[in-house]
């Protein structure tokens, strides 16, 4: 195969996976110049004559789907955890949008992309479909991909786990989800804005130990299997609040 010529409009790209991932890609490129979309494919179709191909499936199905493609394309996914090894032998690259996508879409401009390629070709080609999206560029080297993986998890996942406890205590006294969502949304920019230290706040901050113990009361209560939770994260405000100045 001749390498793509990145400076010439209509390269080539695939997208296999029909999922939330792979249609908003098709969705964000398809009015790009620099990319002639093809997508998103079913997994074993026909990707002949594609400069690349982006696979949006699940972590698991990665191997699968890769060996499924003929050579010739450089082939990518988009699992932030997995390195390039099950895109094997194909020339591969990773591409990672840090953000989420939900089933009505995502506006991928401004998030970060978290790229790796196993050629300077390769890491072109992400860096390219990167650009195309309005996002910002990091490269994760292998050896941190589970690390930075992990860090995105506790970031959004668990964030999501975390209001679901807190929302759930608070039904229990009338208070709302819509109710809590302003304090989430203004605490995010907070913490986006001035760091850990700077956006804490709360008893556990002001060292009020005594409002401490009668929240645990009324977890204890209320929702007991939340318990857990609290003391550990009560454990880990203290630490957070000892090494901040007050």
């Amino acid at each position: 195969m001749q390498p793509i010529d990145l400076t010439r409009d209509g390269t080539r790209l695939a997208v296999v996976g029909a999922g939330r991932l792979g249609t908003a890609v098709v969705g964000a490129l398809e009015s790009q110049p620099q990319f002639e979309m093809v997508g998103p494919l079913g997994r074993g179709a026909e990707t002949a004559g594609c400069d690349a191909v982006l696979l949006c499936v699940p972590d698991r199905e990665i191997a699968a789907a890769a060996a499924a493609i003929q050579p010739g394309p450089i082939v990518g996914h988009c699992s932030g955890a997995t390195g390039l090894e099950p895109l094997a032998p194909h020339e591969a690259f990773s591409v990672h949008p840090l953000m989420t996508v939900t089933g009505s879409g995502a506006d991928f401009s401004g998030a970060t992309a978290a790229i790796d390629g196993s050629s300077n070709r390769a890491m072109e080609v992400a860096r390219l479909i990167a650009n195309a999206l309005e996002m910002e560029v990091v490269h994760i080297a292998p050896g941190n991909r589970v690390a930075y993986h992990a860090a995105a998890c506790i970031a959004s996942n668990f964030l999501v786990t975390l209001e679901a406890a807190a929302e759930r205590l608070a039904a229990t006294a009338g208070v709302t989800r819509q109710m809590l969502a302003p304090l989430v949304r203004a605490t995010v920019e907070n913490w986006a804005t001035l760091g850990p230290e700077g956006a804490l706040t709360g008893p556990v901050a002001r060292r009020d130990e005594v409002t401490v113990a009668k929240q645990r009361a009324a977890v204890a209560e209320r929702t007991a299997e939340f318990l857990p939770l609290f003391d550990a994260l009560t454990a880990a405000t203290r630490e957070l609040a000892g090494a901040s100045p007050r």
